[in-house]
């Protein structure tokens, strides 16, 4: 597969009144164009800090990345553990924000905004506001808009963290549809390695801060992959095999 995303050797120090913070050290990996990442890692070792340095939104104390095979700036979509929906907007208007932004033409735009609504299911909420939305469905709202931008990359930072473990599984099956379905590149920070199994192609593992990448593992369980996939006797192998790996 094409290479889309080259890491080499970055690192993020903070600066602040009670000293230096090192949040990662020396990280390098490489992501192909349609690969779904997965980053595990315990809680404050620097995983959020990767996909704000990949997206633009702060710049690296050392090191460095650069995407190939593009032409021109490379469409980046975040989507973070709060969905961040815009309340005055209804659940279309939110969809349709990143092609209003873009300069799509209405009549396309609205067309693309109805599959993807239809595809995370909510043709019935199309009219919604965000506050009479449950935290699942507002969330799917959220990666719809993420997806319906068609970017070269999504960055997913714990998009399920906040929910309760039923939904939290149903929105992993959600993700992997519309993945299924458009095959972009995506990195995802989780803390499940269940759900990281389910949906990646291949998992990053972190140490605690200052994060450093510790273990790796391709995820070669073939697709498509349904929520059955969970107990099939090769998927509780690699889950075993992680477990130990991280310890």
């Amino acid at each position: 597969m094409t290479e889309l995303l080259a890491v080499e050797h970055l690192g993020m120090t903070f600066h602040g009144a009670d000293g230096e913070l090192q949040a990662l050290q020396d990280v390098s990996f490489k992501l192909a164009e349609q690969e779904f990442l997965c980053v595990l890692g315990p809680s404050g070792s620097g995983k959020s800090t990767l996909l704000r340095l990949i997206a633009g939104i702060i710049k690296p104390t050392s090191g460095s990345f650069k995407f190939g095979c593009l032409q021109g700036e490379p469409r980046i979509s975040l989507v973070f553990q709060q969905a961040n929906l815009m309340p005055w907007r209804t659940v279309m208007q939110n969809i349709l924000l990143p092609l209003e932004l873009q300069g799509v033409d209405p009549k396309e735009a609205q067309e693309r905004a109805d599959i993807m609504i239809h595809l995370v299911g909510l043709e019935e909420f199309s009219q919604a506001w965000p506050s009479e939305l449950s935290g699942g469905m507002a969330q799917r709202v959220a990666i719809a808009r993420a997806f319906i931008a068609e970017p070269d990359l999504l960055l997913l930072d714990e998009p399920f963290g906040s929910l309760d473990a039923m939904t939290r599984e149903r929105m992993g099956s959600e993700l992997l549809k519309m993945w299924q379905s458009h095959k972009t590149a995506v990195i995802m920070v989780t803390h499940s390695i269940s759900e990281a199994l389910l949906l990646s192609d291949r998992i990053m593992v972190f140490s605690p801060r200052p994060a450093k990448i510790v273990a790796e593992m391709k995820v070669d369980l073939p697709r498509p992959r349904q929520e059955e996939t969970r107990y099939d006797p090769e998927f509780l192998q690699l889950e075993r095999q992680l477990r130990q790996s991280i310890k």
